[in-house]
Order: C-alpha cells, then structure tokens, then sequence
C-alpha cells in the first residue's frame, strides 16, 4: 500500500515538470517554424500571410497566395501545401517564382509551415 502510494505521489509530482517540458518543446518548434516562415515566406507571403510581403511591388507578376483566405485555404489539403512547399509553384501550375523548398527544408519543417499556413486562415482544408 505505501510503495503504491509513493508511485502515485513521485507520479503526481513529476507529471507537471513533463507536462511544462513537452509544452516548452512544441513552444520551441513553434517559434522555429515562425522564424522559417520569416525567413523563407514572408518574403513575398508578407508576416501576415495575406500575399503582401515586401517583395511584392506593383511591379510583380503575380500575386502571392493569401494564406487568411480562407475559402481560397479550404479548397487545398495539408498535402497539397506540402507539395507547392516542397515542389515549387510549377508543379500545381502555379507560379515558378514560388521556388521549390524540398532540398532546403526538412519534412518536419515543412509540416510545421502548413500548421502556420492553417493558423492563418483559421481552417483545416480538404481531405487528403
């Protein structure tokens, strides 16, 4: 009875020091992602995410995606970011000014992008 009571204190008093670790870690991840965005998006995404960053004059022949569009953001799945992401524009018949990322960024990289992407426009997207 007391060794079961002992687990369940060491148990107690350990739990909230795993939990603020674990928290600590996907805060960490969050802010790596946030600097990539910067560094690699943001550029022609803008900080916001709405197409207007700062390499986007009026003189650019495109328009940057709007990622808080959130009808334009439903209409594609968490893979099919993945792939403009990794693949360049051309591969989706987009733009060949949206460069390829996939010799750059990790897949979990990437993956941490599309959850940004997602927080923008505040949706899930379609299946797939």
């Amino acid at each position: 009875m007391i060794r079961t009571t002992k687990k369940y204190l060491l148990s107690a008093l350990f739990l909230p020091v795993l939990l603020w670790a674990t928290d600590s870690i996907s805060g960490a991840k969050a802010a790596e992602t946030e600097q990539l965005y910067k560094f690699y998006c943001a550029q022609c995404h803008g900080l916001s995410g709405k197409g207007t960053g700062p390499n986007v004059t009026k003189d650019f022949p495109v328009t940057p995606r709007d990622f808080t569009n959130t009808a334009e953001m439903n209409k594609l799945s968490d893979n099919d970011i993945r792939g403009i992401v990794m693949d360049g524009g051309p591969s989706a018949s987009k733009s060949p000014l949206m460069p390829p990322w996939g010799k750059t960024l990790s897949d979990k990289d990437v993956d941490g992008l599309v959850k940004l992407m997602r927080k923008f426009c505040n949706c899930k997207g379609k299946p797939g």
